[in-house]
C-alpha cells in the first residue's frame, strides 16, 4: 500500500488524514495467471492499482482475440469507460501473470471524492493516466510501424516482455505472430 501513497505523492501532496481515509477503502486482492478481471457484458466496478503483475485488455473475436492494451505494476487498471458510465464492457481484462491489485469500488471512490480534500486530485490523476495511455497507443498505431511499436514496448517494459506470450504482443502491435517473428529475426 505504501507503493500507492508514493505514487500519489509524486502527483499531489496527501495529508495523513486523507491517506488513512483513502487507504481504509482499498482492498488487496491476489489473482493467479489467466484470471478474468472483467468479462464482456459485465460492468466494471473497480479502479485498481497494480502492485505486481501484468493485465491484458482484449476484444474477443470468433476467429482470434484482439489485444489492445497492457497494464503493468505501478499503474492504474480499469475498464474505465464501463466504470465511469456504469455500462457493460465490450472487452475483457485478464491477468497474464500472477497479479496483486489494490482495488477501490465505484461507490467508495464517490465517498472519497466527497469526504477528502485530495479525492478529486486522485480521481483526476488516475483518469488522466488512463486517458494518456490510450491516446499514446492510438497515436502510435497511426504513426509508428509495427517494428517501432514492438521496440517501444521492449524499451518501456524490457523485463516484463518476457512474460507476455508473443501472440498477444503481435495482436497488440497489429500484426500476425509470423510477422512478429520476422521482425524479431531482423532485430536480434
Amino acid at each position: 500500500m505504501d507503493q500507492i501513497r508514493k505514487y500519489f505523492e509524486t502527483l499531489t501532496p496527501i495529508s495523513d488524514h486523507d491517506w488513512q481515509f483513502f487507504a481504509s477503502r482499498l482492498t488487496r486482492q491476489e489473482f493467479p495467471r489467466k484470471a478474468m478481471l472483467l468479462k464482456t457484458g459485465q460492468t466494471e466496478d473497480y479502479l485498481s492499482f497494480i502492485e505486481k503483475g501484468i493485465v491484458r485488455f482484449y476484444i474477443p473475436k470468433d476467429e482470434q482475440e484482439v489485444t489492445f492494451s497492457f497494464s503493468f505494476a505501478n499503474e492504474f487498471v480499469s475498464g474505465y469507460d464501463s466504470f465511469l458510465r456504469r455500462t457493460p464492457s465490450v472487452y475483457c481484462m485478464e491477468t497474464i501473470t500472477e497479479t496483486t491489485l489494490w482495488r477501490l469500488t465505484y461507490a467508495d471512490l464517490q465517498v472519497i471524492y466527497d469526504r477528502t480534500d485530495v479525492g478529486d486530485a486522485i480521481g483526476r490523476n488516475a483518469s488522466e493516466g488512463l486517458y494518456m495511455e490510450g491516446l499514446r497507443r492510438e497515436i502510435s498505431l497511426l504513426t509508428d510501424t509495427a517494428e517501432q511499436r514492438y521496440l517501444k514496448l521492449i524499451e518501456e517494459q524490457p523485463r516484463l516482455m518476457q512474460q507476455i506470450p508473443l501472440k498477444y504482443i503481435a495482436s497488440y502491435i497489429g500484426i500476425t505472430p509470423q510477422a512478429l517473428s520476422r521482425i524479431r529475426k531482423r532485430i536480434y
